[in-house]
């Protein structure tokens, strides 16, 4: 069975360093308006995911519930290890004995970008993703992870 990982990172978030401490800051008006047309794009090419795990931290918390409320996943979970500085890897192993087509891991940089360049065989980042960006790879029959996609929120919004 053919598996793919979509990686989305959080949508624009409150500045750090503002009165909020880094795990509170919230997405913006901006950044929710943005990440919501970016997760309607994805809808729209059928990028739709079985399940959403995301990072425990506000901003990301809150990218994933609108990527539930577009339609984007039927059902979410939190992680902890998608926390800034975790390693999803561990958890990533133990999913794979569950069925799953499309898994979607919401995060933040350069967590995510960390994770896709390890799976493909490098120890250094080798991609960066923009805010509301997104990266699919797909798992080969062999159980190696091939970067099928790498898209900026500029991207995705293009006509």
């Amino acid at each position: 069975m053919s598996r793919e990982l979509l990686l989305l990172r959080h949508g624009i978030a409150e500045e750090r360093g503002g009165s909020q401490p880094d795990d509170q800051r919230a997405l913006t008006v901006a950044g929710r308006a943005r990440t919501r047309l970016v997760l309607d794009r994805l809808r729209r090419l059928d990028l739709g995911c079985d399940l959403l795990l995301t990072s425990p931290l506000v901003r990301a918390r809150e990218t994933a519930a609108l990527a539930l409320e577009a339609g984007l996943a039927p059902e979410l979970r939190d992680l902890d290890a998608l926390a800034p500085a975790g390693d999803a890897r561990p958890a990533l192993e133990e999913l794979l004995a569950t069925p799953w087509k499309r898994l979607g891991l919401v995060g933040h940089e350069p967590d995510l970008s960390l994770l896709a360049s390890r799976l493909l065989g490098h120890d250094q980042p080798l991609l960066e993703l923009r805010k509301a960006g997104v990266a699919l790879l797909r798992c080969d029959d062999e159980g190696g992870w091939i970067l099928r996609l790498l898209l900026s929120p500029r991207i995705l919004l293009a006509e």
